[in-house]
């Protein structure tokens, strides 16, 4: 039977990567994304080329405002008939200490990285009723570094959320979550970045995309496995090597 997988932000980078991935077994997919229409537009040109017999179908939505969030799974559903998986990969990543966070940006980080998940993963719960959920959160939220702060306080509460929501709606939904730590550079950087960063974590290399799309099939296959996170960070969450 098709399954139906809706993934925020899944024109580009990972969420693209994600939906060619679980498109090449077999699952319809949902793409959200906000401004990248063209990357959006071409995804789903190339899945529905080389899979004719699943669909794919677009969905555009802000997550920074609720009113958008709140209509993306009714969308989702009545379009595609059914879903069995959330993925919440969409999310905003800027820099800012904790003393030099305006109201406005932490608005912003707290909406798209926190609000929006929450808002879907209920809707998702009241309207679909089975199936499984993946927040994506980060390494970080182990640390209390500041320079993203209102970053890694959105996604610190994204894991938390997490958890209570496993205990919530199991046993008809298991929600996991999965840390990623070097897997893209910033795309104003290139590749150097990141190994030069990768010198301070246990593996010393960055992990690419492979550990992040093999923690997806574990989560999905492992049926007995709810309100865990997945660290695919090379070791990053234990500290920096001397």
């Amino acid at each position: 039977m098709e399954k139906t997988a809706l993934i925020t932000g899944a024109a580009k980078r990972l969420g693209k990567e994600m939906a060619n991935h679980l498109a090449s077994q077999g699952w319809n997919i949902a793409i959200h994304y906000h401004t990248s229409e063209d990357d959006a537009i071409q995804l789903r040109d190339e899945l529905a080329k080389f899979y004719p017999d699943q669909q794919f179908a677009l969905f555009r939505a802000d997550l920074n405002q609720a009113e958008q969030v709140e209509n993306l799974i009714p969308q989702v559903y009545r379009e595609m008939k059914r879903l069995d998986l959330l993925i919440n990969n969409a999310s905003v990543f800027e820099s800012s200490l904790l003393g030099r966070t305006t109201t406005e940006f932490f608005n912003r980080q707290i909406n798209v990285n926190f609000r929006a998940p929450f808002i879907l993963l209920r809707d998702f719960a009241s309207l679909i009723k089975h199936g499984v959920i993946v927040n994506f959160v980060d390494t970080r939220i182990v640390t209390n570094q500041s320079s993203f702060a209102a970053y890694s306080l959105s996604k610190k509460s994204l894991w938390e959320m997490t958890k209570m929501a496993a205990l919530e709606f199991g046993p008809n939904i298991r929600v996991n979550a999965i840390a990623p730590g070097l897997t893209l550079p910033p795309e104003e950087k290139g590749e150097d970045y990141l190994w030069k960063l990768a010198g301070n974590v246990a593996m010393k290399r960055p992990g690419g995309l492979d550990p992040i799309l093999k923690s997806l099939d574990y989560i999905l296959k492992n049926d007995y496995l709810t309100g865990q996170i997945l660290f695919c960070d090379g070791g990053e969450n234990l500290g920096v090597t001397n």
